[in-house]
């Protein structure tokens, strides 16, 4: 083998070293999640033993607001990086086990609804970053990945999009920057908005799964408006993540059609390729759920576990943000997705509203 076969591809490292790297980012995770739920309940004992009325701020924001101090002011020493980046894995984790809390009657009942509701928010959000990205002379394959990521899931569609369309290393980065900026924001004027206009826990969390664009934020803002939001926007979240496939395909073929991204010979395998498997997950536990596998105890533990997992994941959250990162990658792309963003928010609340009012949400 010659030196520079063997600098291209080093040896992979033992399984066992590998999971030691891991450790101290993980326990990074259960220290600022399980702090962010010591300040809830320290709050809660304080205002009970004074006689006071407290705001009840959830242990979700606590534990983003925690990592965002970290990440920010302090910064993330090398040796953590590893085990935080963890916290994508606690996520599926904890939408597969919420499963266990859900009927599929209801699963189906409210994905049905909200299928409707993502397919008009895709059409919205592809379209407009198209029209957007032309208007501010973005380069076309950063204005597909902004419609990708925008419209489906944010950081893992740019990153599925990104090969499939053979952007360029830049051009994703650029598009990832923009979509966790606007994630960041997210967080906390969604469930502002949510309480101003006096919104149901099962609207807002229709509304924060269709209108945020990270799963991870979508999960967090959805929780801190409410426990039973933080379920409905997972959900409804989940049923847009479906669509990857679909709208990464789409972009396949249009890049491909012009000779600028390899061809798709195999559709199928394709959308199976980009299908995120931990749907099937969610859905397998919730049809176990719903034909009485579990009994009530059961079903309490795997929704106890499901909350330790999303703990970690909102630590993750707030660590990976970092605000100085974001400025580096300059400001179109990001003004680009702020307008996007803010049509999409304007137009997804007034079709929530809407199905509020006719099916009652």
């Amino acid at each position: 083998m010659s030196q520079g076969t063997a600098l291209a591809a080093p040896p992979s490292k033992p399984l066992i070293n590998r999971l030691l790297e891991l450790i101290p980012g993980i326990l990074l995770l259960f220290v600022i999640g399980f702090a962010g739920k010591l300040t809830e309940q320290g709050i809660k004992d304080f205002g009970k033993a004074q006689n006071l009325t407290l705001p009840n701020i959830e242990y979700v924001l606590w534990a983003i607001i925690y990592g965002l101090i970290i990440t920010n002011i302090i910064g993330i020493p090398k040796i953590f990086k590893p085990g935080v980046e963890t916290y994508e894995y606690f996520l599926k984790v904890g939408i597969v086990l919420l499963g266990a809390r859900f009927i599929l009657g209801d699963v189906l009942k409210l994905g049905g609804m909200s299928l409707l509701l993502v397919v008009l928010e895709l059409a919205v959000a592809i379209i407009l970053m198209i029209v957007l990205g032309r208007l501010f002379k973005l380069s076309p394959k950063l204005a597909s990945l902004l419609a990708i990521g925008s419209s489906i899931c944010g950081v893992s569609a740019i990153i599925a999009g990104k090969g499939a369309i053979e952007a360029d290393d830049n051009e994703a980065a650029f598009a990832i920057a923009a979509i966790l900026a606007l994630g960041a924001f997210g967080l906390f004027a969604y469930p502002a908005v949510g309480r101003a206009f006096n919104m149901s826990d099962q609207a807002f969390g229709v509304w924060a799964g269709l209108a945020v664009d990270n799963t991870a934020e979508a999960s967090a803002a959805g929780a801190i408006y409410s426990d039973a939001a933080g379920k409905i926007a997972v959900l409804t979240k989940t049923t847009r993540n479906a669509m990857i496939g679909f709208v990464v395909l789409g972009f396949a073929l249009y890049w491909a059609s012009r000779g600028q991204a390899k061809e798709v010979k195999n559709k199928g395998a394709f959308l199976w390729q980009k299908f995120p498997k931990f749907i099937l997950g969610f859905l397998f536990i919730s049809l176990l759920a719903t034909v009485g596998v579990f009994n009530s105890g059961q079903l309490a533990s795997l929704g106890n576990l499901s909350r330790w997992a999303f703990l970690f994941t909102f630590a993750g959250v707030g660590l990976r943000t970092d605000f100085r990162e974001l400025r580096k990658q300059g400001l179109r792309p990001f003004i680009v997705g702020a307008l996007a963003e803010l049509i999409v928010t304007i137009v997804t609340f007034g079709m929530v509203l809407g199905a509020s009012a006719v099916f009652g949400l």
